[in-house]
């Protein structure tokens, strides 16, 4: 099966799709969101597209829920005709400085998308912020006088 290029997917899926998200506020749909994997900002738009674009990246979190642990997933172009083998995942349990590192190494520098390399940062900084636990104790008491 030959490749299909991404602009013709995108034309495709554009208009209607199973992970396109409508929200109709005031009669009109100024904003439409997408599930699908590999979105980084989950906008339909060709840029973030993880089914039009060969290239994609995608940042989850993964593992239990005792752990900080982050999945990268890149996929990799010339596997396209192989699902199984499309994505390369790296899992991260480092501290954030260390992962958006790692990350930004594999996005902008090894010039794989550098034009998504903040939306990248942004969405690890999103991830690892929703695993962070709050601690646990005494609460801390209004210092302001009482009436």
């Amino acid at each position: 099966m030959a490749a299909v290029p991404g602009q013709l997917v995108w034309e495709m899926v554009r208009g209607n799709n199973a992970f396109l998200v409508k929200q109709f506020g005031r009669g009109n749909a100024k904003v439409q969101f997408s599930k699908e994997p590999n979105n980084l900002y989950n906008l339909h738009s060709y840029k973030f597209s993880g089914l039009a674009n060969q290239k994609t990246v995608g940042i989850k979190s993964g593992g239990s829920k005792d752990e900080l642990a982050v999945v990268v997933s890149l996929s990799k172009p010339k596997k396209v005709n192989k699902p199984i083998c499309a994505t390369r995942k790296t899992v991260m349990k480092k501290n954030l400085v260390k992962m958006a590192k790692s990350v930004k190494s594999q996005v902008e520098d090894n010039y794989y998308r550098p034009d998504l390399t903040k939306p990248a940062l942004a969405r690890l900084s999103a991830v690892y912020r929703s695993l962070q636990v709050a601690k646990s104790g005494t609460k801390k008491r209004n210092r302001q006088a009482h009436k």
